[in-house]
């Protein structure tokens, strides 16, 4: 006959759910399982702590609701770790970060842009001429200097002066 085995846990140790604890100690955050230690990591480590708790979650040991109110994270956050974890593994919390490319308003590109407004030429013509989207001129705004000439493209276009 099979044995229960019965969640003891060392003293000082703050309670997940009923097979899960953790412990903070000289700043290292342990997570504890009865009287067995299943992961450490630095208290300072984001990334390690969403990955380990995406996977607690995702085997089952501990529920989402439960890691967001024990630990004070939003509940989303802990489901697109979980998430996170199930389409990628553990790799998906450690790959760098997708970079945005290069700006396309550019000092000249937005001193040729002002200068095309300048002489007349409807605001889809010069996005058009330019190779720009247009919604990427509308979002520049009096806050972005180009070039040092600042345009209120939205502004212009919210009280109908621009095509």
């Amino acid at each position: 006959m099979p044995q229960l085995q019965m969640p003891f846990f060392p003293q000082g140790v703050t309670h997940i759910s009923n097979m899960l604890a953790f412990s903070k100690d000289k700043g290292r955050i342990a997570y504890v399982s009865g009287n067995m230690q299943l992961y450490t990591h630095e208290e300072n480590d984001s990334v390690s702590f969403r990955m380990i708790t995406a996977q607690f979650c995702a085997n089952g040991i501990a529920k989402q609701a439960q890691i967001a109110s024990t630990f004070g994270v939003p509940a989303l956050a802990v489901k697109r770790a979980v998430k996170l974890f199930r389409q990628e593994g553990t790799r998906g919390f450690f790959k760098p970060r997708k970079v945005r490319s290069a700006a396309v308003l550019t000092p000249e590109v937005c001193g040729q842009v002002q200068s095309l407004l300048d002489s007349g030429m409807g605001f889809s013509q010069v996005a058009q001429q330019q190779g720009i989207k247009r919604d990427t001129l509308a979002k520049a705004s009096l806050d972005v200097p180009c070039a040092g000439v600042l345009f209120a493209l939205p502004a212009l276009l919210a009280v109908g002066l621009l095509d």
